[in-house]
């Protein structure tokens, strides 16, 4: 069977857009000689729709891209995603629906089943599962169809109650057909490739899997769609972070006592794959590091934050950058991803030295901006630090220099840069990073300003593995930036270090916690000290509300900031 993938870049409720890449995709297919093409989880409106789906008009949108599609299936099997309105049933109001399209007609739809509500995920909230399963008949072949979440409750501690599979192979198929919109985080990728054929092992059928690409705010989609023989061997893998199309001959039994699962290999995933045997360092406190700054997963993150700043911003329909640059290591490496991902004639860097401020570090940060080829002003603050230190000496009298005057600074560089930001038309792009986040190492409304943050998933150890992977060709970033020990500048001698421990330590600890969701018992078992622990803990519970009102954060962790992570502000625990 001659069949087409399809992996493309959505834009959410943008289905003039959407409609018009899938007809395109539709025609090269055609052209190629493919029998069916295949597109990801909810195409025709793309991945995550959220509340959009409450709305008529969305939903009247998609059934009239729908019907626009039809119109080009002629002689050509289209497998499109999209919602489909639950008419004869109770429950919710929709499916979240597998359409095939053939002929001008609807040839067969299948619902998904396995409905995740965790981390992003919130179909539980919208979907109905799927009452019944049936396989599909097209060209004389019988189509196993199921939607992402699907073919993913295997394994020992599966957490569904239901397996789709098991129902639909019972129908005798003889191909799995998986559309799907799976996120990225750095180390998904290769459990998506275990599952996939996982599936092929335990049913013994081919199975075509194609996936979405590109960033919706902070989700980010990586591809990567697979095709497998029914042997388990991979005969396609598109391409990752990018737009891919290709047509595969795939050879499938229309008699299914022809092949049979392949009971000699795992039916479920077992042992240690390589991905297992990767994430085994995180039990050990001194590999967690090597883990999180795997060149591997330094690679895939500096793919993913290009993706992500980029579709950002073109899906939003803007075109410029602009940040504070304070020749510390964050803002370098913020600059650095911003000028690659929008060309850096459209990132506008801005230097705004306090009395606090090292002539290195503006020297630092100029280096940089020459390098990098982006235009850059240097604008001093002192002048506005001592207008507001003026206006509040009948309140502040003589009390001492605290972290009143500090934030002052900050506050100052927050308002200059959101003003040059609306006279010019900039988007502020945040370069906070996850170990200051988790902590509230920073200033509302000051340095944790932005309308997108670059760098708040990652660790600050992550940050300083991924200048030297954006050097690992020339120097772009100044080494002396790399290699100064971190300050926000902010009082006279300052550093990180003042406040916070180690990072190479607070790392492992925040990561134990926030990604493994590990106790201060787990963690202090590790060899840990308890009252570092514990003081760690107490950090990121008691600035939930910082993290809170923060902008956005793109996502390439399991456990990013934001709508996967949702904490109480006001819980007691462990604060």
């Amino acid at each position: 069977m001659r069949i087409a993938l399809a992996q493309q870049n959505y834009h959410i409720g943008n289905f003039e857009s959407n409609t018009k890449k899938i007809i395109s995709a539709i025609e090269q297919a055609k052209k190629e000689g493919a029998g069916l093409v295949v597109f990801s989880e909810l195409s025709v409106c793309g991945y995550p729709p959220r509340d959009f789906l409450e709305f008529d008009d969305f939903i009247n949108q998609c059934y009239a891209s729908i019907d626009a599609i039809k119109q080009h299936t002629e002689n050509i099997g289209v497998i499109i995603g999209a919602p489909q309105k639950n008419l004869d049933a109770p429950g919710k109001t929709f499916f979240n629906t597998a359409w095939l399209l053939y002929n001008g007609e609807i040839a067969g739809v299948s619902h998904k089943t396995l409905l995740p509500t965790y981390d992003v995920f919130d179909e539980n909230r919208y979907f109905e599962p799927a009452f019944e399963w049936n396989i599909i008949p097209f060209k004389g072949h019988r189509i196993a169809l199921t939607i992402c979440e699907d073919i993913w409750n295997l394994g020992n501690n599966p957490l569904y109650r239901v397996c789709p599979m098991d129902m639909l192979v019972k129908q005798q198929p003889d191909l799995m057909i998986n559309i799907s919109a799976s996120p990225f985080d750095y180390d998904h990728d290769e459990d998506r490739k275990e599952v996939v054929k996982a599936n092929v092992f335990k049913y013994g059928l081919p199975l075509v899997y194609c996936n979405a690409v590109g960033s919706q705010t902070e989700i980010v989609f990586d591809g990567g769609s697979l095709v497998y023989d029914a042997r388990g061997d991979l005969l396609k893998e598109l391409a990752y972070f990018e737009e891919d199309f290709c047509v595969m001959d795939i050879a499938v039994s229309s008699s299914r006592h022809e092949q049979s699962p392949l009971h000699s290999q795992p039916a479920v995933i077992s042992g240690a794959t390589d991905k297992e045997m990767r994430v085994a360092k995180i039990n050990d406190p001194d590999k967690v590091i090597d883990f999180l700054t795997d060149t591997h997963n330094i690679r895939q993150i500096h793919q993913a934050l290009i993706l992500g700043i980029r579709d950002y911003f073109s899906k939003m329909a803007f075109s410029k950058a602009i940040l504070g640059s304070s020749g510390g290591i964050d803002s370098a490496v913020a600059l650095a991803l911003a000028c690659e991902a929008l060309g850096p004639e459209n990132v506008r860097a801005v230097l705004m030295p306090s009395p606090f401020s090292t002539g290195h570090s503006v020297q630092d940060a100029e280096q940089l901006s020459q390098t990098l080829g982006n235009p850059y002003d240097i604008i001093p603050i002192e002048t506005v630090y001592n207008s507001f230190l003026t206006t509040l000496k009948p309140l502040f009298k003589d009390l001492p220099f605290s972290v009143a005057e500090e934030n002052i600074q900050s506050r100052s560089r927050g308002n200059l840069l959101m003003a040059i930001a609306n006279k010019f038309g900039y988007i502020l792009l945040n370069t906070s990073n996850k170990s200051e986040l988790a902590t509230g190492y920073g200033t509302l409304y000051g340095d944790m300003a932005g309308g997108l943050s670059v760098l708040g998933d990652i660790y600050k150890m992550q940050v300083y593995a991924l200048a030297k992977y954006i050097n690992r060709d020339k120097e772009i970033i100044p080494m002396h930036i790399i290699t100064k020990p971190p300050s926000a500048e902010l009082r006279p001698n300052q550093k990180d270090s003042d406040s916070l421990p180690d990072y190479s330590l607070l790392d492992k600890v925040l990561y134990q916690y926030i990604e493994k969701r590990q106790g201060p018992k787990e963690i202090i078992a590790m060899g840990i000290d308890a009252t570092l622990v514990n003081r760690i803990l107490r950090l990121v519970n008691m600035n939930e509300y910082k993290r809170n009102q923060f902008c956005p954060v793109i996502r390439v962790s399991s456990k990013a900031f934001g709508v996967g992570r949702r904490m109480p502000i006001v819980g007691k625990y462990l604060s």
